[in-house]
Formats: structure tokens, sequence, C-alpha cells
């Protein structure tokens, strides 16, 4: 079954009826507990997500803390950019 068509079922309610009444009962008692997981494992794996989120910005606060209790500015620890020449390099003449 592709990507596309389990897209189909999950949108349709009518669709993914029709799609059950070709399984057995044994069949979606399976599909059941497979989708439960599923449905787990993405739960778990976006309140990682936020968590990573959350540490991220308090360290990026604390990093902006010390940044300004050590009297500097973000521009003083980035470091001027080398300018690109524009243009095609010259050609090597034999």
């Amino acid at each position: 079954m592709s990507s596309e068509s389990l897209e189909r079922i999950a949108r349709n309610k009518n669709v993914a009826r029709a799609a059950a009444r070709q399984l057995s009962m044994e069949q979606l008692q399976k599909l059941a507990e497979v989708v439960e997981e599923v449905i787990e494992q993405k739960k778990g794996e976006d309140r990682q997500r936020q968590e990573e989120e959350v540490q991220k910005a308090r360290k990026l606060a604390e990093i902006r803390e010390q940044i300004t209790e050590a009297g500097l500015s973000l521009d003083d620890l980035v470091s001027e950019q080398p300018k690109r020449k524009r243009g095609r390099p010259p050609k090597n003449k034999k």
C-alpha cells in the first residue's frame, strides 16, 4: 500500500471504512495495534523534539546573557566575512 493511499484513507472516513471492509476482524485488530504503536512513537518523538527546542532556547538565552554581562555584542563575535570576487576567474593561457 502506498503512502498516497494511506493518506487518502486517513483523510476520508468513508474510504477508510471501505478499506476496512476488506479485512478480517483479526487483521483489523492487528492494524489497530500497529497504528497505536506508531501514534505513541510519533508522540514520543514530538515530545523529545519539543524538549530539545526548549533546552536550545534556554542555552541561547544563557549565552546571550553571558555576552551582555561581558560587555560584548553579537557583532564582536562575528568576524568580518571575506569579500567574494565577482565574475569569472581569468583563463590560463598557454
